[in-house]
This record gives C-alpha cells, sequence and structure tokens, in this order.
C-alpha cells in the first residue's frame, strides 16, 4: 500500500530521465508527477464510465492544496460528472471569455473605427485630431478596458482634466469622443452614449483677430527675411484668403492660366472652388522651383511642405506683434481687407468659398452664378493694396461713398 506523502517527503525527490508519478496513500487517485525538469505537478487518475481518466491539477499546489483539489474532483465524480470535462469545459469558457472581452476593449473598437469610418470620411487635418485624441488622450487611460465599462463619470474625468491645461483640446476631445461612441451605438455595440449629457469643458470665443496695415507690412517684409517655400505660403495665404490646408497643398495640375481650381475632396464643405490669381499670386507660384512632383510648395520630392511651426516662430521673431496671431487669422484679414475696399460681401464670400451668409439656404441652391469677374478684380485689388502698403506706394483702391444728407 502506498505511503502518505508528506512535504519533506516531496522536497527530497530527485527527477529522473523519465517522468515518475508517485501516487499518495495520503488521498484516494492522487499522483504527484515529478518531471525530469525537476518540475513537479499533480494529477488525478480515476475511472469514468469504463475509461481510465486524467486531470491534471493546476500548477504549484501545495501537498495541502492537492488533496483538497482531488477531493473537489472525486465529488464530481461522484455526482456523475467527469472532473478533466469540467475543467476542459471551464478553459474553454475563460478563453472565450477572454477572447470576447479583448473584442469589446477601447482599443480595439478605437482601431475599428479609424478604420472604417475616420479615414474614409474625415479630411487629413480631421484625422490628425482625431488620433492625437484617441492614441495620445484616450486609449493611454483605458486601452485595455472593456467598451461597456466606460461610463460617463470616466468621459467628465478624462475631458474636464484635459481641459485644465488645455481648454480648448478639451472641448475637442469630448466631440471626437461623442462622434465614437454614437458610431457604437450605430453598431448595435452599446445601447447608448456616456457621453451624452455632459457639457463642454470650457467656452470657446470665436476669434476676431485681424492684422492691421502695419503688421501685414511687418509680415511681409518677415516673409522676404526668413524666405524659402514657408515664405512663399504665408504670403499666397494672406493674398489669395484660403485655407492653409488649400494653399500648402497647391498642385501645379489645379493651375491653368490664372485660375486655381480646388477640387470637392481639397475644400473643407466639399464644393468645387476656383481662385481667380492675382498678378502677385502668380508671380509667386511661378517663382517655387519644380522639383519633380506636382507640389508647388514642397521641400522633397515625394512630399508636399510640412507643418509652418518653426516658419511662424521666425516670423514673430522679425514682426515682435503686440498681440499673438495665428495662420487662419490672415483669411480673416483677408475678408476683412477686401471689406475696407468696399467689395460686396456676397463677392467676399465666393472668394473665401463660404457657402453661409448670403449663400445659405435656397439661396445657394439656385443662385449659381460663379462671380468669376468679380472674384478676379476682388482679389487682385485685395493683391494690390498689400504692395501698396509693403512698397509704401499705396494706391487709392478705397471707393469713397457720398456723405448722406440730412
Amino acid at each position: 500500500m502506498a505511503k502518505a506523502l508528506t512535504a519533506k517527503y516531496i522536497a527530497s525527490i530527485k527527477p529522473t530521465a523519465q517522468t515518475q508519478e508517485i501516487r499518495d496513500g495520503g488521498c484516494r487517485c492522487l499522483y504527484l508527477v515529478v518531471h525530469p525538469t525537476g518540475r513537479k505537478s499533480w494529477a488525478v487518475r480515476y475511472r469514468f464510465q469504463g475509461r481510465t481518466r486524467k486531470l491534471t491539477l493546476d500548477a504549484g499546489l501545495t501537498l495541502a492544496e492537492a488533496h483538497k483539489a482531488a477531493a473537489a474532483a472525486l465529488n464530481e465524480l461522484a455526482r456523475g460528472n467527469d472532473p478533466a470535462a469540467l475543467k476542459f469545459d471551464a478553459q474553454a469558457k475563460a478563453e472565450q471569455a477572454e477572447a470576447d472581452r479583448k473584442r469589446d476593449t477601447v482599443e480595439h473598437h478605437a482601431n475599428l473605427f479609424f478604420e472604417q469610418h475616420v479615414n474614409r470620411n474625415t479630411r487629413p487635418k480631421s484625422q490628425q485630431q482625431t488620433r492625437h485624441v484617441f492614441y495620445n488622450i484616450a486609449l493611454p487611460a483605458w486601452r485595455s478596458r472593456v467598451i461597456h465599462d466606460i461610463k460617463r463619470r470616466d468621459i467628465h474625468d478624462l475631458v474636464y482634466g484635459v481641459a485644465v491645461r488645455h481648454p480648448v483640446m478639451g472641448n475637442r476631445a469630448l466631440a471626437h469622443l461623442s462622434k465614437f461612441f454614437n458610431w457604437l451605438v450605430g453598431r448595435g455595440v452599446i445601447e447608448a452614449s456616456p457621453c451624452a449629457g455632459i457639457p463642454r469643458p470650457s467656452k470657446e470665443r470665436p476669434r476676431e483677430r485681424i492684422l492691421s496695415d502695419d503688421e501685414i507690412k511687418a509680415l511681409w517684409n518677415a516673409c522676404e527675411t526668413i524666405g524659402g517655400a514657408a515664405g512663399h505660403v504665408i504670403k499666397l495665404l494672406l493674398l489669395t484668403g484660403q485655407r492653409y490646408s488649400e494653399v500648402v497643398g497647391m498642385r501645379r495640375s489645379e493651375i491653368s492660366g490664372d485660375v486655381w481650381t480646388l477640387s470637392p475632396d481639397r475644400t473643407k464643405n466639399d464644393r468645387k472652388h476656383e481662385v481667380p490669381l492675382s498678378k502677385q499670386a502668380l508671380a509667386i507660384i511661378e517663382a517655387m522651383p519644380v522639383k519633380g512632383e506636382d507640389f508647388v510648395f514642397t521641400t522633397s520630392k515625394t512630399r508636399r511642405l510640412g507643418n509652418m511651426d518653426r516658419a511662424k516662430t521666425l516670423l514673430d521673431g522679425q514682426m515682435n506683434p503686440k498681440e499673438s496671431w495665428v495662420l487662419h487669422d490672415l483669411r480673416r484679414t483677408a475678408a476683412s481687407g477686401m471689406q475696407k475696399l468696399h467689395i460686396e460681401p456676397y463677392v467676399i464670400e465666393k472668394c473665401l468659398n463660404h457657402v453661409s451668409g448670403t449663400f445659405r439656404g435656397v439661396a445657394g441652391v439656385y443662385q449659381r452664378h460663379d462671380y468669376a469677374a468679380e472674384k478676379r478684380d476682388a482679389l487682385q485689388r485685395w493683391a494690390d493694396h498689400i504692395k501698396g502698403l509693403v512698397t509704401g506706394k499705396t494706391q487709392d483702391n478705397i471707393v469713397r461713398m457720398p456723405a448722406r444728407i440730412g
């Protein structure tokens, strides 16, 4: 009859070239398994429905724990259950639960969101901001969490935490996360968005900054000083009033004569836009060297010009502005400058490719005149005005309105 095993005896057993199974006389059906590597484990051997079966117990059990596990297995056997089959089923369920958990993590659904929605339906600049929100803000906090466990409190703490140092980015984070969770609702992954009812963490005021005539002159001269493609981009932003992404992505194939045509996929409102180029704008474009690619502004043969952070810093150093400004302020400056020249508001809107204001609603549907001549005149007058500011030979482009009588 086999002797009952003791902890001291177990510790003294040396491995051999073959696996050893030593029966424990102190516990029915329990065996100590000694592997050639020296690792020791436990197994329960029994018969079920006339067949010999083996249940391998969890690794690392002490003698007392092995006795307890073996007793539990034999109790299941007494109830008519196969302990090994029960363990196999439990493992399969655990593996399935883990697979389900991984399939429902925030990271998994975020990757699907980019693959199926963001990359297909949003513009590069929006994609860049969305990636920042997810991969720099949300995923570091929630990467391995299950999507169903993200509650309103999680959203609130995350976006309000961002807003402490970056108020506007806190708002943007909430906006992008709202789109994400609404997308999940639409796919039937979750029942309701945890972003619902959360107010924006920061108040935003629309920018009103425009550059004065003196600042326009200082900016132009600063562009001359820093030179390069970046300086020409800044000048063209000011001359045309178009968006930064449109100007920096300008292609030679988009230009025919003195007209720059932006296809719908290059504009913010998904509408084709034709920009008459002033003589000054054309001179800048024609001065750019051809480097083998279609991009007008590029520092390589395969890519457009990158971000303007360094150029903006250099310009500020040259200008020493009393008030900070951003590139988009040049678009507002152009619009305001044309307004000072008494150019009609609807012509300015056409120059900027706006669909609000005069051309919103029904008017935008039925009024299809392209105002090409009016836009050409407006942008040339604006360019001449800038030239006058820079050279000091300001022409009287401003139409003097008669004084009202009475």
